[in-house]
């Protein structure tokens, strides 16, 4: 594991972690010294805690809380992983308002709100922001905060080999997001028929084929739009949105802005993230 530091300070730190560890690396129990929350940017691999076994890919976020035990493990690749790791203490966990449970969910499943701010934290991070890291990296928490109370902490009950395909297949679907992707052929990818497909995939990673792919493209739209002053409608079509309007509307659903204001939040308009932590505390 190879860790380096993008922020130390009194309550929150960001790392960036990186893994190469694969099927044959040992796995050993490990423990959060705090509240944490870590970004998986890419790769994938597995979380035994808390009773429960998870599967993260790139969009999951891996949630941990002081003392709780974990394992990572490397059962159904071999690529690695890539994650941002926030830090939290425990008075900046507890201001965010999601509650003790919120913290020993295990996992948060690819959730688009999640995976537009967490490529706002890689680019600050990466100098490619006028938003400091800090910055993003709370609206990131805050953004997991207002989310973490609907998710449910459910028991993986599907076998290795399923599990394996189902991880697999999210690869594969992220390699290629920018194509026209059915259901059929991310099926045939997995062997699986596409009912069986479609209840496994769910089941492992928490959200269906599909909206892992449009949440792929939207991720990937979030760090072109950081990164340059490419046209819209050109990010648009890049990432595989055909319609204009559909990725404005996803987009802005997903971010609680329009492409152009999150690419003005990323040049440092700090007023698009005030006005959403205000409207989130009266919602």
């Amino acid at each position: 594991m190879r860790v380096t530091t993008i922020h130390e300070g009194p309550g929150l730190s960001i790392y960036d972690a990186r893994c190469d560890a694969g099927p044959g690396e040992q796995p050993c129990v490990e423990v959060f010294r705090r509240h944490s929350l870590a970004f998986v940017r890419r790769g994938s691999f597995g979380c035994r805690t808390l009773g429960a076994s998870h599967e993260l890919v790139a969009g999951s976020v891996l949630v941990g809380r002081p003392d709780q035990e974990y394992t990572a493990t490397h059962e159904h690749h071999a690529c690695g992983d890539e994650c941002l790791s926030l830090k939290l203490a425990p008075e900046l966990a507890e201001s965010l308002g999601a509650g003790k449970t919120a913290w020993e969910l295990g996992r948060m499943p690819p959730l688009p709100q999640l995976m537009v701010l967490g490529e706002l934290v890689q680019a600050a991070a990466e100098g490619r922001s006028d938003v400091g890291a800090d910055e993003a990296a709370l609206a990131f928490a805050h953004r997991f905060a207002a989310l973490a109370g609907g998710q449910d902490v459910a028991a993986n009950r599907t076998t290795a080999g399923e599990r394996r395909r189902a991880v697999e297949t999210a690869l594969w679907l992220e390699a290629n997001s920018a194509e026209e992707i059915g259901l059929e052929a991310a099926a045939r990818q997995a062997r699986l028929s596409p009912f069986h497909f479609l209840r496994v995939f769910a089941r492992v990673l928490g959200v269906t084929p599909h909206q892992y792919l449009v949440r792929t493209r939207l991720r990937r739209a979030a760090r072109l739009l950081a990164a340059d002053d490419r046209p819209v409608t050109e990010v648009a079509l890049e990432v595989g949105f055909e319609d204009l309007s559909n990725f404005v509307r996803s987009f802005r659903r997903a971010a609680g802005a329009t492409p152009g204001a999150f690419r003005r939040a990323a040049r440092g308009e700090r007023k698009i993230f005030q006005d959403r932590f205000a409207a989130q505390a009266l919602a």
